[in-house]
């Protein structure tokens, strides 16, 4: 049994992955919510095979669901990557690569709060790849943010091309999912492509958004929200399973503060929020923000019927 091993509850119901193992039996599993719970090992079995099997030995195991291992589907051959490869069963070099036709100005940092540590900086030549470090997956847990920033090299006079960044922090149940023939490299790793729904670096676009903001502060230019807002995680972004549990917590309270807002400013009765259920904490932290607000009459669990007890209705004064 190792870290990264997808187990199950001899006595429950949930499946997850194994995030650390500790002395005396214990381990800590992160469940498909990503949120973790602790287990001894002799309350676990395992449910799919291991990291070493896949990689060693080439026992079958359970093909992933965005490609299958040693194939990509067409549209995911091109594109800047992100790739973990084995050197043994615990250590992994991790690499930068650029299987499309542009190259890249890039600069690869370890984002620890407010600090940084640049990895790697230099040019990324189309079709290539570069070397940035190397992990151990016993320390999964400990892996700080990275953050990855691409700026296109235009040889020649042609439209510009936006830069790019790509911030990541891994999810077990999301990076032991990610196991994929590595482009170029041809060999097997995890592989996350970058080069999709990422955010671009356009400060100019940017300012010139503010400028036209600070403007006209006297005219209301706030969207009027659905009568129901959808705060799943999956629903807000695509980036999730490279996000933290406090960061998809910060995104799904922005969404549901902002669009409130919106409800207050356009004089709407009424705005349903759904939540889930889950472990509760996105519910709670909605229920302590609706309760310090003077503008609200009322909140409630809303609708069984359509939402069962995972959505809050806020009625607005």
């Amino acid at each position: 049994m190792n870290i990264g091993d997808k187990v199950r509850l001899l006595h429950g119901n949930e499946e997850g992955v194994i995030t650390k193992m500790s002395a005396g039996g214990r381990i800590e599993i992160e469940i498909e919510d990503g949120f973790r719970i602790p287990a001894m090992k002799n309350e676990v079995v395992i449910i799919s095979a291991s990291e070493r099997q896949y990689f060693g030995d080439g026992v079958k195991v359970e093909k992933p669901t965005a490609f299958t291992p040693g194939t990509l589907n067409t549209d995911q051959k091109e594109g800047v990557f992100l790739a973990y490869l084995p050197i043994n069963d615990k250590d992994h070099s991790i690499y930068i690569v650029n299987s499309s036709e542009r190259s890249y100005l890039m600069m690869v940092s370890e984002v620890f709060g407010d600090n940084s540590q640049t990895l790697v900086a230099g040019e990324l030549p189309s079709k290539g790849s570069k070397k940035i470090g190397e992990k151990s997956i016993s320390d999964f847990e400990d892996w700080p943010t990275l953050l990855c920033q691409f700026f296109p090299i235009h040889k020649k006079i042609e439209k510009t091309q936006i830069s790019f960044e790509r911030r990541i922090k891994f999810k077990a149940t999301s990076f032991f999912k990610s196991k994929s023939k590595v482009p170029l490299l041809d060999k097997n790793g995890y592989l996350f492509k970058l080069s999709e729904n990422t955010k671009d670096i356009n400060v100019k676009l940017l300012n010139e958004e503010l400028k036209k903001a600070t403007s006209s502060p006297s005219t209301t230019n706030f969207p009027r929200p659905e009568k129901s807002i959808d705060l799943h995680i999956e629903k807000l972004t695509k980036d999730y399973p490279f996000m933290s549990n406090s960061e998809m917590l910060k995104l799904q309270m922005e969404t549901f503060e902002k669009n409130l807002n919106y409800a207050i400013a356009h004089g709407m009765d009424e705005i349903t929020f759904i939540h889930g259920i889950g472990n509760g904490v996105l519910k709670k932290e909605i229920h302590k923000y609706l309760s310090q607000l003077e503008n609200i009459k009322y909140f409630q669990d809303t609708d069984k019927s359509r939402f069962g007890y995972g959505a809050t209705l806020v009625r607005i004064s």
